[in-house]
């Protein structure tokens, strides 16, 4: 497989699956591969979106967890969509991953009303006008809400979702009565929600959140999953979710 300049091929662990990334932009963290996770559940032959796919982890990972029959990555930008592209061809998806480049607002244009079974989501967490602005262009897209936000995204996937579809979202615990504010705006009704910490003595600083759309209102809150033991080693349960032995 070609790279181009700063590029480098990262092995997943899992399935034997590859991801391309470029060192000088985005590169995924803990937050996809716990989104993954979250969403293994995923039904045999279930037909997938990932919004904002970027590098195109999630879509990765999910091949290889679940028996899903197809998923779309969509990403609007191009040099990003284009390196999502040769991972799907480095490792063999071409049948179950494609790649849409376009802006994920305007995807409900492209892709069936009603017609998706399940959306997974790892969008960005800051809003277009707080935080440190970053000058790279594409740190700023991942990271800043500038080409979309939290009501586009449950916006198109109210759209796209058939009823009874699932949404899977990773995000950051402050914007939580948002998130769930704009959810139930958009008929999707949260069911599931689990905080994440770093340390057992450590605040929580992301969320998992899982939606139905259409469905009654009842929200299980689970058990809060600590990343580190306090000598900084994984917990076991973060050992179990990157397929590594527990000992």
């Amino acid at each position: 497989m070609e790279l181009n300049e700063n590029e480098r091929i990262d092995d997943l662990g899992l399935a034997n699956l590859k991801i391309i990334q470029n060192e000088k932009k985005f590169c995924f963290g803990i937050d996809a591969v716990l989104l993954s996770d979250f969403a293994k559940g995923i039904k045999k032959g279930a037909k997938v979106v990932d919004l904002g796919t970027g590098s195109g982890i999630i879509a990765t990972l999910l091949c290889g967890k679940t028996d899903l029959g197809e998923i779309i990555g969509v990403e609007i930008q191009k040099d990003v969509s284009d390196m999502a592209r040769r991972s799907i061809i480095l490792n063999n998806l071409q049948d179950r991953f494609k790649i849409i480049n376009e802006d994920l607002k305007k995807i409900d244009t492209i892709i069936p009303k009603q017609s998706i079974d399940v959306i997974v989501t790892n969008p960005p967490y800051k809003k277009g006008n707080t935080g440190i602005i970053n000058d790279d262009k594409n740190k700023l897209i991942s990271r800043h809400e500038v080409e979309c936000n939290l009501d586009d995204i449950a916006r198109v996937a109210n759209s796209i979702l058939k009823d009874k579809g699932e949404f899977y979202m990773v995000h950051r615990p402050e914007r939580l009565p948002e998130i769930i504010t704009v959810l139930k705006k958009h008929k999707l009704e949260p069911k599931i929600l689990r905080l994440i910490q770093g340390r057992q003595n450590l605040k929580p600083n992301l969320l998992l959140i899982k939606a139905v759309k259409n469905a009654n209102e009842f929200l299980e809150v689970q058990n809060t999953l600590v990343v580190y033991n306090e000598d900084g080693s994984y917990t076991d349960e973060i050992l179990k979710i990157y397929g590594k032995e527990v000992k």
